[in-house]
């Protein structure tokens, strides 16, 4: 469907919106704006557009049985962060409209959809990182029978402005409440789910040919992937554990190799008055599950692998954010907990004090000597086209990817003011995680190892007025070495907040990274006005990371709901 003909269907909706009964009308306005101080290198390419902007316009209409929803977005010259020349455009890339009829609920348009814990789909929107993977298509939901949840979708899959048509996926998913159909599992007050999920994606032939041979690949037509799941959840116990297998999907970002792909995952946690803790594991091998076999950049996602390591907020914290690493594989671990120390005890004082402990601990697949190839004929030196791939061991594990330990305490000292500590030591292995280059060899640099110190305190001066500071310090013998980070935000509620920072490299390049920022706010409307340098890095959510050049200019940020 054209933009000019999904505009007029949207607003066809709209005008006859007063019509339906319980219609509401609501959406959202989001830019972000970019005026560059100077020219953009971004690993070669260079950006030197005076004016840089990602925008986006939301508008959705709710009924009682028929909901309606649009998104335009104008991406024609996109912030740095967003470089690939496919992720340039502007149009209406996101529509549906939808029907509601007691359990029954059936989309045509794009949809976003998690099987599971999106170990073989899991399609949504990011726009941290660019990652908007919906399907362009139909989905019909089943959820009238007691304790059954049935759902089936199927489509093309967007990548950046484009929906190609050379590939088709589609997919269904069923899940059951045993306790709905068990008095005794009620009695008990426990909620017991099993589930089970199906994806399928069927893709075009091409030629692929095997470097330095004539061998052309046979590839598979069709990629079929399934998940197999059951939760336990009883008064404060929760257990889940998740499987995923897909067949081979030779692809560019696996190096063309016919291996299965799996995925398992066991997660358990438990919480009590003052108290919580939480424990999971994972094993993922060969899991890169794309639309496209070709696609080298991050467009085409089918699946979410869960990166298993905790999402800082703070700057130096997330300096160094781990990637999941779905081609390869990895065994990750993760643990948390969080305590209260009750008020009027020793260690809680007068307002109580928590603590949080995350450990998590992630390493490579351990491989064995050698692979299978697929046609014992073929014997071409230094490739793995065609080929198993690496064996691997279940149980054994490679070298060390990612590994931290970090402590944080949230205390209130007196009553206006709250003080915030955290210390974290970090292991980031640079030459599987990241390109940073060391200057005097350009090689990877290898194990970055930091320890990082936290310090973050609020005053509440008043109802309208508050102060808050950020003081943070991380050091390490490897890569760009100390840095330091401050900052200092004063809050004039409900309307004004400023704030000023700076990141500044105190080990090795003593370069600055300054922000200066004012933020309004008024009804639903939400203004931020800043000019400041970033610092080249890595955004990352949910584990997936893309590479921020470094940039400098004056900022805008509109946002407005209505």
């Amino acid at each position: 469907m054209s933009r000019l003909s999904t505009l007029m269907l949207l607003s066809a909706l709209a005008l006859q919106a007063s019509a339906i009964e319980g219609v509401q009308l609501h959406g959202s306005i989001q830019s972000d704006i970019l005026f560059p101080d100077g020219k953009i290198n971004n690993n070669g390419t260079e950006i030197d557009d005076k004016v840089l902007t990602n925008t986006y316009a939301d508008l959705g209409l709710t009924s009682r049985y028929v909901d309606a929803g649009l998104r335009f977005e104008y991406l024609q010259h996109p912030l740095p962060i967003f470089v690939e020349p496919d992720f340039k455009g502007w149009g209406v890339p996101y529509f549906y409209v939808k029907g509601k009829y007691k359990g029954l609920e059936l989309t045509a348009g794009d949809v976003y959809e998690q099987f599971g814990s999106g170990l073989i789909l899991r399609t949504y929107e990011d726009r941290a990182v660019g990652i908007d993977n919906a399907i362009r298509g139909g989905r019909l939901k089943v959820n009238c029978l007691d304790g059954l949840r049935f759902t089936v979708l199927g489509g093309l899959q967007r990548r950046y402005f484009d929906w190609p048509d050379r590939s088709v996926l589609g997919g269904a998913d069923l899940e059951f409440d045993i306790n709905s159909y068990s008095s005794a599992l009620r009695d008990r007050n426990i909620t017991w789910t099993i589930g089970g999920s199906y994806v399928i994606k069927h893709e075009k032939d091409e030629d692929i040919l095997v470097p330095g041979s004539n061998y052309r690949l046979n590839l598979p037509l069709n990629v079929n992937a399934f998940d197999v799941r059951t939760q336990f959840y009883r008064n404060s116990f929760n257990l889940l554990g998740e499987f995923a297998w897909k067949n081979n999907d030779p692809s560019v970002k696996n190096h063309y190799i016919y291996k299965t792909g799996t995925a398992y995952l066991l997660s358990a946690s438990y919480s009590r008055s003052g108290w919580s803790a939480f424990v999971q594991a994972k094993r993922s091998e060969n899991m890169s599950f794309r639309s496209q076999r070709a696609e080298n950049g991050m467009a085409s996602f089918v699946n979410y692998m869960p990166p298993f390591a905790y999402q800082h907020t703070y700057t130096l914290a997330s300096m160094y954010p781990y990637a999941t690493q779905y081609e390869t594989g990895e065994w990750a671990f993760q643990a948390a907990g969080v305590y209260t120390f009750k008020r009027h005890t020793p260690l809680g004082g007068k307002y109580g004090t928590k603590l949080r402990l995350n450990v998590s601990y992630i390493r490579s697949l351990k491989e064995k000597d050698g692979g299978k190839a697929a046609d014992a004929t073929l014997k071409v030196p230094n490739t793995t086209y065609g080929t198993d791939g690496p064996k691997t061991e279940f149980f054994g594990m490679g070298a060390l990817n990612y590994a931290d330990i970090n402590l944080q305490m949230e205390k209130r000292i007196v009553r206006d003011f709250n003080l915030n500590l955290m210390y974290m030591y970090q292991k980031y292995n640079n030459a599987v995680l990241s390109t940073e280059e060391s200057e005097e060899h350009e090689d990877p640099i290898g194990m970055i190892n930091s320890h990082i110190f936290v310090a973050e305190g609020k005053w509440k001066i008043n109802k309208r007025n508050t102060l808050r500071a950020e003081a943070q310090y991380l050091t390490t013998r490897q890569a760009k070495k100390d840095w330091v980070f401050g900052l200092l935000e004063y809050s004039l509620a409900p309307y004004l907040m400023f704030s000023v920072s700076d990141q500044w490299n105190c080990g090795k390049t003593k370069e600055h990274y300054y922000m200066f920022n004012v933020t309004g706010n008024y009804k639903n409307n939400r203004l931020m006005l800043g000019y400041g340098r970033t610092r080249e890095g890595f955004n990352c959510s949910g584990g997936v990371c893309r590479f921020v050049p470094e940039s400098k200019g004056f900022q805008i940020s509109y946002n407005y709901n209505f």
